[in-house]
């Protein structure tokens, strides 16, 4: 097994960061165009606790390369399910997620927490355990091991640089919101 680990900070409060994050797909974000759907299996809030259950599919086009595909068959998508824990009381966003393609040969499980830092920075955690099923075959295990954990870390930097995005255009959106509704009040 294989671990990845990144942290940084967004300069955005934990409540912009917690909403974005719903957004973060989203097709303007021209960092996630490899996401093809998001669908919301289940959502619920727990009465006593307040914290908000989110269960989602998420389909994306199949980068693997070529030859990968034509050993272990020709996939163009891959699926994931990511269950989110949003606790408005703890102030955290939690997001484990599994792959489901392919999960008898590789294992991902993905923690991501959003925490705040300040008033106006947000904390992103995120830990990846990586796991190749290869039998005896330790050098090819650590090989696919590497790989994606080298994938993860260029993953990383284009998520965080995709986010960024999102939150920018969330605060410029909320804030063209909130001048309307003000002019509205006013006028």
């Amino acid at each position: 097994m294989k671990v990845f680990s990144n942290t940084c900070t967004f300069n955005y409060s934990w409540d912009e960061v917690s909403a974005a994050n719903w957004r973060k797909y989203c097709p303007w974000n021209d960092k996630t165009t490899h996401v093809i759907a998001v669908d919301t299996l289940a959502r619920d809030v727990d009465p006593a606790t307040g914290i908000l259950r989110t269960e989602r599919l998420i389909t994306c086009k199949q980068s693997a390369p070529e030859w990968t595909k034509a050993i272990l068959g020709c996939m163009d998508t891959s699926q994931v399910f990511e269950t989110s824990y949003v606790d408005p009381a703890q102030k955290t966003v939690t997001m484990v997620s599994q792959n489901i393609t392919w999960s008898n040969l590789v294992s991902v499980q993905e923690t991501v927490i959003y925490r705040p830092v300040g008033a106006h920075q947000t904390q992103f955690q995120q830990h990846a355990n990586i796991t190749a099923f290869c039998g005896g075959w330790q050098r090819i295990r650590n090989s696919v091991e590497e790989a994606l954990v080298s994938r993860f870390k260029e993953n990383a930097t284009k998520g965080k640089e995709g986010f960024e995005c999102v939150l920018a255009m969330s605060r410029r959106v909320f804030a063209e919101e909130r001048e309307k509704e003000m002019m509205q009040r006013a006028g």
